[in-house]
């Protein structure tokens, strides 16, 4: 290949729960080719299949666009995974791919919407790429592929914020209240930053790894513009990432009895039976197309969303998105589509004494206790729902990375098809 080239250089699996982050090996990988004299065109951060079991914290691989040398890329990047990937964790097996142009599309959107195997990419990169290099079992291969493959006909933004490395694994120092004055300045053209409900923070991670906050938007302007609102510790880099978080790329269109396990889906389904609250605090919903049943669950940590789903009543008839696991369908969130009315049977009011009737006997009607009137059948009251038609979803705190926030714009089922609205 010649030296001045452009080409596409993918990395994945370098992080562990006990530290390290994909997306930071790829900005510093940014920082050091710019400073070799390389060309940086664009940074794509890729979410895959959010279900797959073997997975790392955010199953997120990146991919670079650059002009230069791509043998001192690849090279680079190898430089880099040894010395900062984990590869001490028996779940972090880091791959780096470098392609002269993308790779087949098909591998990107399998990746993202179900089970890739290390054989498959391995004969994709024979045919395809330039250079490959596996650790470990090498699943790395497989992420660094559908980041390079990527097709993006829905994508956002983000900035991230990279800590000084003597601070990776200590407490963040970032100032609450000016994260929400970024969400006021920014919003709705980013998101997941805070949680208004419950007042609490979405961007600052938990984990001991290197990023300091994430802001999430729909342009590189919005999520720039809100990170000049936030008052932090200091930090040696950001990178915007260009990404298909928040597109709801993982989700297939699905039928009860025709869904495969670790995949996500939209399917249409009418609610068969009152939601059950069990052990702590899941709710469970049952639903039916065809003759076939599926339970859908909504779990203690998506809070105020299991009351929603709490006031589905049979007969509704909805279309659930989640994660089909374990032969049960994980909402991310749900549309009411029609509603049916909340009917029950109640003892008939005496007209003349004002009182509810009793019962007379079996078979026999009801009954007023003060004046003998008689009543041959329940009367019928229509209870007020607690929900409306519409889309609903988890809150900020429980989004998957993947799952399209309704601040993005409202989806509406129309003739059997799904359709993105603003």
């Amino acid at each position: 290949m010649p030296e001045n080239t452009e080409f596409w250089i993918g990395v994945d699996d370098t992080d562990s729960p006990e530290g390290m982050c994909t997306t930071w090996l790829g900005a510093k990988l940014i920082r050091d080719l710019r400073v070799l004299g390389f060309s940086i065109y664009e940074a794509r951060l890729i979410r895959l299949n959010p279900t797959i079991p073997f997975r790392t914290r955010g199953n997120a691989a990146i991919a670079i666009r650059a002009r230069g040398d791509p043998g001192v890329a690849f090279t680079q990047a190898c430089s880099l995974v040894s010395a900062y990937a984990d590869l001490k964790c028996e779940k972090t097996h880091p791959g780096v791919v470098v392609a002269k142009e993308q790779l087949p599309s098909d591998f990107y959107f399998k990746a993202v919407t179900s089970v890739c195997s290390i054989s498959e990419v391995e004969e994709l990169l024979k045919e395809h790429a330039l250079a490959w290099k596996g650790y470990k079992l090498g699943r790395g291969l497989i992420g660094a592929t559908a980041a390079i493959a990527s097709v993006l006909p829905d994508h956002t933004w983000e900035y991230l914020a990279y800590r000084e490395e003597t601070r990776w694994a200590t407490p963040r120092d970032v100032n609450h209240n000016s994260l929400f004055i970024a969400d006021e300045e920014t919003a709705p053209h980013t998101w997941d930053t805070v949680d208004w409900e419950r007042g609490s923070v979405v961007c600052v991670p938990h984990s001991p790894d290197p990023v300091l906050y994430g802001i999430r938007g729909d342009s590189p302007f919005a999520v720039a513009h809100a990170v000049s609102c936030i008052r932090s510790e200091p930090f040696p880099w950001g990178q915007i990432w260009l990404t298909n978080q928040g597109t709801d790329a993982h989700l297939l269109e699905g039928t009860i009895g025709s869904l495969n396990e670790n995949s996500s889906y939209r399917i249409c389904g009418t609610v068969l039976h009152p939601p059950i609250t069990g052990t702590g605090g899941h709710v469970s919903l049952v639903i039916g197309n065809g003759g076939k049943e599926l339970t859908c669950m909504a779990f203690e940590p998506t809070k105020g969303f299991r009351q929603l789903v709490r006031s589905l009543i049979p007969g509704d008839q909805i279309i659930a998105v989640g994660s089909f696991l374990n032969g049960t369908l994980n909402l991310e969130k749900f549309c009411l589509c029609s509603m049916e009315r909340d009917e029950v049977k109640s003892a008939p009011f005496c007209s003349k004494c004002q009182k509810q009737m009793t019962s007379a006997g079996a078979g026999k009607g009801y009954k007023c206790r003060k004046c003998g009137a008689k009543a041959p059948t329940p009367e019928t009251i229509i209870r007020d729902r607690e929900i409306l038609t519409g889309w609903y979803e988890v809150p900020p705190t429980a989004r998957r990375h993947l799952a399209r926030p309704l601040i993005r714009g409202k989806e509406v089922f129309r003739e059997g098809s799904f359709q993105s609205v603003s």
